[in-house]
């Protein structure tokens, strides 16, 4: 499914959930009617600041708008073609969305060249990494990956899981994710 054909159809989606008329969204959003009916039917290639507005007057976040289908394990490689939307002065493209009722920790990591196996961790734990330098071996123990620099995982951490470097200098961000107790 392209970007257009998602974000018409979580846009119809959140729309109807919520009961909202089309004509009450393109007037609460600042567009027309035609324009959030072409966006719907996944035609068009809606800017930065009228999916900004679509979102606030769905009063969601933006990625609600823009998140793909993912399952317990979501890769992404640097070059993927993923969700991306341009602005005046910024373009943004979404990695991962996750979904979370608690709280995060964010790190800075630097991963040898030897194999480090974590624990599973609690239920409902997620890990996100994105590497910025380097490349490693990542992931449940059964389903590891390895990846290069600029790409990014997300996964379930309530698994048996590994952290490998290739090379001497391995960094990345990871942000740890944890649910309400």
């Amino acid at each position: 499914m392209d970007l257009a054909q998602t974000v018409g159809s979580h846009v119809h989606r959140l729309r109807t959930a919520a009961g909202i008329s089309l004509a009450d969204l393109a007037a609460a959003g600042g567009i027309s009617r035609t324009t959030l009916h072409g966006i719907e039917q996944g035609h068009g290639n809606p800017t930065l600041s009228t999916l900004w507005a679509l979102a606030t007057a769905l009063r969601v976040p933006l990625g609600e708008l823009l998140e793909t289908p993912n399952s317990t394990t979501d890769v992404v490689r640097a070059d993927d073609d993923r969700p991306r939307i341009d602005g005046d002065a910024v373009s943004a493209r979404l990695l991962h969305r996750i979904r979370l009722n608690g709280s995060l920790d964010v790190y800075t990591i630097n991963v040898a060249q030897t194999t480090q196996y974590s624990p599973a961790h609690l239920p409902g734990v997620q890990e996100c990494l994105v590497l910025t330098h380097g490349s490693i071996t990542t992931g449940p123990t059964d389903a590891a990956v390895t990846l290069a620099e600029h790409d990014s995982i997300r996964f379930d951490a309530n698994h048996r899981h590994q952290y490998q470097g290739h090379g001497q200098h391995n960094r990345a961000v990871l942000i740890m994710l944890y649910p309400d107790t």
